[in-house]
């Protein structure tokens, strides 16, 4: 895995709704248009929860690996894995400013 942005791999991303704030995650090569086309309402599974936020990407080399990683997320313990990562992200940690 590398860090998403970086080359011409494969990305796995989880969006975050702002109206239900439930979780999609898919795949893409180009986040940046994957992200328009949600919000813009081109994807029909997820129109009517638009707006999103692009919460977690990460970057695979291959096809296969990302469709890997993509499959394990959507898994009851991997969605429950991933809701805990996020979770852990947006608390501050003890050690920031108040």
């Amino acid at each position: 895995m590398k860090d998403a942005g970086v080359g011409y791999g494969v990305i796995v991303y989880v969006l975050r709704s702002h109206r239900d704030g439930g979780l999609y995650i898919g795949l893409t090569t180009n986040i940046r248009r994957r992200l328009e086309e949600h919000n813009r309402g081109y994807q029909r599974s997820t129109k009517s929860r638009r707006p999103f936020d692009v919460m977690l990407t990460e970057e695979f080399a291959s096809l296969q690996e990302a469709r890997e990683r993509e499959k394990q997320h959507k898994t009851g313990a991997g969605r429950e894995a991933l809701r805990r990562l996020l979770r852990a992200r947006e608390e501050p940690s003890a050690d920031s400013p108040a």
